[in-house]
């Protein structure tokens, strides 16, 4: 059993894949931090994310223990996530990594619970339950806006609110697997939502 998870940065899709991931014992894969490990990768050694040699060899030189980085949390690794993540070359060395994790879970789980922005339209088209969560940008913002400040980091609403448009539109309008829902997706808007309303409807849409 292959659950996908797709969505835009801030939407809950984590929050909420986790906790599938729990509910029904399967191994859970948050994609988007292999490529915050390949773009945090490349900013630690000097580099720009927008460089294709330079996020095609962070690609390769990648290791497990690279996703365990607390670091790959920063605003600064998920604006570099979304540069090296628009690279085909950067997207087929991660694309075995995850189709891997999601064919055979590890420690023998019985599924596999992936999010990202791509799983349900290119790195599992076949998962047989599809879920894109959304919500509003401006609610997007809110949410991760007071994440921040909750973690003691320095939090502007008005910046943090451009950070995730532009970074919607970049993750929308790349032409390597741009964010979309898959046509078979159930779409679940967290906007007026809190976890447990958005868990109750996707576990609806999963039955």
């Amino acid at each position: 059993m292959i659950i996908a998870v797709d969505g835009p940065a801030a939407s809950g899709k984590g929050t909420l894949a986790r906790r599938l991931a729990a509910h029904f014992g399967y191994a859970y894969l948050d994609t988007g931090k292999i490529y915050r490990a390949v773009g945090y990768r490349v900013l630690e050694a000097g580099g720009d994310p927008e460089d294709p040699d330079a996020a095609l060899a962070a690609a390769h030189a990648l290791q497990p223990d690279d996703l365990e980085n607390p670091e790959l949390t920063s605003d600064r690794a998920a604006v570099a996530a979304s540069k090296v993540a628009a690279m085909e070359s950067v997207r087929a060395v991660l694309l075995g990594f995850q189709q891997g994790f999601a064919a055979d879970p590890p420690d023998g789980a019985p599924g596999a619970v992936l999010d990202g922005r791509d799983i349900g339209t290119v790195v599992c088209p076949e998962a047989p339950s599809k879920l894109f969560v959304t919500a509003d940008v401006e609610e997007r913002a809110k949410r991760r806006h007071k994440e921040l400040l909750d973690k003691g980091e320095p939090s502007i609403y008005s910046r943090v609110l451009q950070a995730l448009k532009d970074r919607d539109a970049r993750d929308s309008n790349r032409s390597a697997a741009p964010l979309v829902a898959a046509p078979d997706a159930i779409v679940i808007d967290t906007t007026a939502m809190d976890p447990d309303e958005a868990f109750a409807s996707a576990l609806d849409s999963i039955r």
